[in-house]
């Protein structure tokens, strides 16, 4: 009775249905069910309720009874469409895809599901493309970062995602477009370390590049907010606003190097005046007493990097004159801090030696001799305004900034040595009885003596100064800088054996308490550093250093010293130092035995050689100081990111790096430590002699070592520009012949590294080096250009007109040279078998082409007669005619000869291809197979 009730009841729900009331036609489809357990009927009755869920809009009802008519049968169409239906209105437009996609698989041919398919394709894609728009990931992001309330991972992951955006240009101007700048400000305010950092990091992104935005930037969040943060105590975050300001003054002085079209390049800005108002809080950040330590180093660090000239060349040097006039006695403040006094400003170990240098880069940017008498002016001024009988600071302030100056332009040092009184004032501040007076005025005398013929002075009157101090004082640390003016005024006379200051072992004690103060972890980083500083003039003396490469522990001690310069850079330069003089890689002057006589008979000074300088002990001490780290301490000075590592401090360690190198067994410990990684900066920027230097390690590297584990990833494109530019006469045989091997081994790793020598204009120096006399330079370009020949620009220059390149090829098979031979004869079949054109070209350069080839495919060398056999192959293939001239000549014979032999392994290859040679013979029908 209830089943016929039921069915009823479906009839009765389809009436209504059919005259559109909807409500009283679900009412009965609901009675129904509550009646009936036929299950063909419950899916009826489910899929037609689902039919009035979609007319009155019910869709989350719709839906479900869909489903339930669809899990009683998966394949009900109806249901299944329904259901498609009332998911797209609920915006699950991927599973209402799904739906319909079933549909239409069940009836390909029903025009309706096509057309829905086809619908919810373009709704999906559309939807992907505003989900992942730039506009509303910004809008997303920036609503996080800006709610109180958001997860700690949300926040981290948003702030990122911000960064990554701002660097892309599409993403910064969509920041920049949606008042980015405005909501970036809301989260410098949260005054939240880590939401400023990433609105920091956000916003140099949205600078690089950009004159425009850098301009907007600037003004939106002002100069003195940008310096107020770069004042903080935070290490990371005054790096991130020193990066920010760098954006800022690379795109206002376009120094970004990129090209702008449209809108930016109609813009013309006159930026002039926002540097000068960024220089102008830079400098204002040098005096302050509310800015910290590494604020100031990063001001001076943007000083040291934006004020003066790049390139001398430039006329213009007002930015220096600017700095001059409205700094330089702000500068000189800060060269003149006695940490020890109470007036101090907040300092780092570096910030002083960062003065210095961007005195003496101020000094040397100078062009003319009335800009330096002005500049020494001032400085004379500021010193004798600070003499003050009554008042001994101002007076150790005084010695101090003279101290700071001889640490950058030497002469203007010298030369305010000279004033009245100031070798006086460092003599009484040597007596004094404050240990603040006699830390200045030694570590002034040390600075003081750095030339021999300067220091005459200081090693008369000095020595025995200092003598008396190291003497009397109780305090480790005047103890420690008396000692390193006494090993500065020891090592005066340089490597000269016969030139000692002091007598016989004097410098090994020197040195052996140098050592001990090194190895001492309780002494403060600052002492030890002026330990290390001592070392680097003690091991002029060759007894010193090969004491020291056998004194591990003292060894590690200054690499640890070395590695842990994120706090005090200043050890850079006297590491760097030492590791030279240990390894003897400083220039040694020829000497020419004629005029060692006639300096003897003269009566002259003659310099002498250390018996302990000779070759068995340098290569002795590079191989202790391979063992004991000295590779990974060299990459971490490489990567100190300050103005302290210097140029020259740059090539100190590129002559390391290449005295390291120099033993072929050695290189592939250096590249485990990171050896190769560490030589590519050095090779691109620093001193021309150091970028040499750096150059010529990398060649040694690329030489011997697989490419990929030496320089990973991209790094190995930066390596084939240095050793390019090793191709130049005015280099010598050694470092042409070792760039050579370098890039006939980078050559033969892939395509792209061949296009990138190609594009470096490497090949007319690689083709000069195949005409030279020299045998292995000849033979090295040879072995470069074989592989070189499978790129296609290449061979497009062979198959030219007007040019003797493949003749130099074809005559160069023709050597006597079995390795040049195999070059050659590599280069060639390759050649050929890349062109026909190329195959009948070689029978035209020379009219010698058949007797050499005849010669290399009988050749003893079993590489250079296959590779002659190949060549053969590819002119029998290229052309008819050709072959006929060929088989008619002795070739045949040969081909017969090689042809007929029984292939062992060696020769398998070999008889293999003289065989195909004659098939193809037999193709053309020249010859006939016997029977």
């Amino acid at each position: 009775m209830a089943e016929v009730e039921a069915m009823q009841l479906k009839e009765e729900g389809n009436r209504h249905f059919q005259l559109q009331d909807y409500k009283a036609a679900t009412k009965s489809y609901s009675q129904a069910l509550k009646l009936t357990k036929d299950k063909a009927l419950l899916a009826t009755l489910y899929r037609n309720r689902a039919a009035c869920g979609l007319k009155t809009e019910s869709y989350v009802q719709a839906a479900s009874d869909a489903s339930r008519a669809i899990d009683i049968n998966s394949s009900d169409i109806k249901a299944l469409y329904r259901r498609c239906q009332a998911l797209e209105h609920l915006g699950k437009l991927d599973q209402a895809f799904k739906d319909v996609q079933r549909c239409a698989t069940l009836e390909p041919r029903n025009q309706n599901f096509q057309e829905t398919l086809r619908r919810l394709n373009t709704s999906i894609q559309e939807k992907l493309r505003v989900q992942f728009s730039t506009d509303s990931r910004v809008q997303k992001m920036f609503e996080i970062l800006l709610d109180e309330n958001s997860e700690g991972d949300k926040l981290e992951k948003a702030a990122n995602n911000l960064i990554v955006l701002g660097r892309e240009e599409a993403g910064a101007e969509m920041i920049f477009q949606n008042n980015g700048v405005g909501l970036l400000l809301q989260l410098v305010d949260t005054k939240r370390p880590e939401l400023v950092l990433a609105a920091v990091r956000t916003l140099s992104g949205m600078c690089s590049g950009h004159r425009a935005r850098a301009t907007v930037i600037l003004h939106a969040v002002r100069i003195d907010r940008i310096c107020g943060l770069m004042a903080v105590e935070n290490e990371e975050m005054s790096l991130a606003v020193c990066n920010l300001l760098q954006a800022i003054i690379d795109s206002l002085s376009g120094e970004d190097k990129r090209e702008h079209r449209g809108k930016e390049e109609a813009l013309v800005l006159d930026t002039k005046k926002d540097l000068k108002q960024i220089t102008s809080h830079l400098l204002d950040m040098l005096v302050s007493k509310k800015v910290s330590g590494q604020g100031r180093d990063q001001a001076l660090n943007l000083l040291n990097k934006n004020v003066p000239r790049k390139d001398l060349a430039i006329h213009d040097n007002s930015r220096t004159i600017y700095v001059v006039d409205n700094g330089l006695r702000k500068i000189l403040k800060v060269v003149g801090q006695v940490p020890d006094l109470p007036s101090c400003l907040p300092l780092t170990d570096n910030t002083r030696m960062l003065a210095s240098i961007l005195i003496s880069k101020l000094y040397d940017d100078l062009r003319c001799d009335p800009e330096r008498d002005h500049f020494c002016k001032i400085c004379e001024e500021y010193i004798t305004g600070k003499f003050d009988p009554q008042d001994m600071d101002k007076n150790v302030i005084a010695i101090q900034t003279v101290s700071g100056i001889l640490q950058g332009p030497f002469d203007l040092g010298n030369q305010l040595l000279g004033l009245k009184g100031m070798m006086e004032m460092m003599v009484a501040l040597c007596g004094s009885d404050r240990d603040v007076d006699q830390l200045v005025a030694v570590e002034a005398l040390i600075h003081a003596s750095t030339k021999l013929s300067r220091a005459t002075f200081i090693i008369t009157n000095g020595v025995s100064l200092l003598k008396e101090i190291y003497k009397t004082t109780k305090n480790e640390k005047i103890k420690i800088r008396t000692l390193v003016g006494l090993c500065k005024l020891g090592s005066a006379g340089g490597t000269d054996y016969a030139l000692r200051q002091f007598a016989e072992g004097s410098t090994e004690k020197l040195a052996k308490q140098c050592r001990k103060w090194l190895c001492n972890a309780s002494i403060d980083t600052r002492t030890r550093r002026w330990a290390a500083e001592g070392l680097a003039y003690l091991t002029l003396d060759a007894d010193v250093k090969d004491d020291f490469v056998q004194d591990i522990p003292a060894l590690q001690a200054m690499f640890e010293l070395a590695k842990a310069s994120t706090s005090d850079k200043t050890v850079l330069y006297s590491v760097a130092t030492t590791l030279v003089n240990c390894t003897n890689s400083y220039d040694v002057k020829e000497v020419i035995p004629e005029l060692v006589q006639l300096a003897k008979f003269s009566k002259q000074h003659v310099p002498e050689e250390h018996p302990k300088d000779k070759k068995d002990f340098i290569d002795m001490r590079v191989k202790r100081l391979l063992k004991a780290g000295v590779t990974s301490a060299l990459a971490c000075m490489v990567k100190a990111d300050s103005a302290i590592l210097t140029d020259q401090t740059k090539e100190l360690l590129a002559r390391v790096f290449l005295a390291l190198c120099d033993n072929p067994k050695d290189r592939g410990t250096i590249v485990a430590q990171g050896g190769g990684k560490a030589l590519i900066p050095l090779a691109l920027e620093g001193t021309n002699v150091g970028k040499v230097k750096a150059a010529h390690a990398l060649a040694k590297i690329a030489a011997v070592s697989n490419p990929d584990i030496a320089f990973p990833g991209e790094r190995v494109y930066e390596v084939v520009r240095p050793l390019v530019s090793l191709l130049d006469t005015q280099r010598d045989g050694l470092q042409n012949y070792e760039a050579l091997l370098g890039l006939t081994n980078l050559s033969g790793r892939s395509d792209k590294l061949r296009q990138k020598i190609f594009k470096e204009r490497a090949l007319p120096d690689i083709e000069n080096y195949m005409f030279e006399n020299h045998d292995q330079l000849r033979q090295a370009a040879t072995e470069c250009m074989c592989n070189m020949v499978v790129n296609k620009e290449v061979q497009e220059r062979f198959l030219a007109d007007g040019n003797d390149r493949l003749k130099l090829i074809v005559l160069l098979c023709g050597e006597d040279d079995d390795k040049l031979q195999n070059a050659a004869a590599g280069a060639l079949a390759m050649l050929t078998a890349a062109h026909k054109k190329l195959c009948l070209k070689m029978t035209q350069v020379t009219t010698q082409w058949l007797e050499i080839l005849q010669r290399l495919c009988l050749h003893d060398r079993l590489s250079v007669q296959h590779r002659g056999l190949v060549i053969a192959y590819n002119l029998l293939a290229a052309d008819a005619e050709l072959a006929e001239k060929l088989v008619e000549s002795e070739l045949l014979e040969i081909l017969t000869v090689v042809g007929k032999q029984e292939p062992d392994e060696k020769k398998a290859e070999v008889v293999q291809t003289a065989r195909e040679c004659l098939i193809k013979c037999m193709d053309y029908g020249f010859i006939k197979p016997v029977s």
